[in-house]
């Protein structure tokens, strides 16, 4: 009689894990990733950190590192100082406090599962517009749903929407994507007109 087996599940082997699965594994990086990409994109260096965690996600792999990680009598300073030793001026001081972080949490055995994460956002990142609207009164959840209708056909991106209120704002609305500012407010077009009688 054949026996049906299960869903096999995929696991891996990573130093100061012992045998967990792939899901697992992304899980415990999950919240590293997410915290190392909002400090780089809040400072306004996601390339920097990407350069940097690259190079330590390579390193990470290397079977003579992954066993000086895993060994117990090495204490967290001491591994994450070997680990930041081999790129010495070419990590930035915030992503060598994140390898120190890691190393207290025994968490360096992540680092390319982190890495591959933090690449993930920063690829959705590049594909996404912030786009702020500021109206009169509040937009309506419908509203504000057909603006980020308008604006992702206007821009060709995914647009991040905030939204905020104005009172000064008479009629339409107040739009700045990036660097972009459309008025269409009242009180943009009325302004507008002010200056070209300034002109003539």
């Amino acid at each position: 009689m054949r026996h049906r087996s299960g869903p096999t599940r995929r696991v891996i082997r990573q130093a100061g894990f012992g045998v967990v699965s792939v899901a697992e594994f992304a899980t415990l990086a999950r919240p590293y990733a997410n915290a190392a990409f909002d400090v780089a994109k809040s400072a306004g260096r996601l390339d920097e950190w990407s350069r940097g965690l690259n190079l330590l996600a390579l390193a990470s792999e290397d079977s003579t590192l992954q066993t000086v990680i895993a060994l117990p009598m090495t204490t967290a300073p001491e591994k994450a100082h070997k680990l930041i030793e081999l790129f010495r001026d070419e990590l930035s001081d915030p992503v060598r406090q994140f390898v120190h972080v890691l190393a207290e949490n025994k968490r360096l055995s992540l680092l390319a599962e982190i890495t591959t994460q933090f690449e993930v956002r920063r690829a959705e990142e590049a594909r996404t517009l912030d786009v702020e609207v500021t109206t009169a009164v509040p937009l309506s959840d419908a509203e504000q749903i057909r603006f980020q209708e308008i604006l992702e056909r206007r821009f060709e991106q995914q647009i991040n929407l905030t939204t905020g209120v104005d009172e000064t704002v008479i009629g339409g609305a107040h739009i700045r994507a990036g660097d972009t500012v459309i008025d269409g407010s009242l009180r943009g077009r009325l302004a507008k007109l002010g200056e070209a009688f300034a002109r003539s």
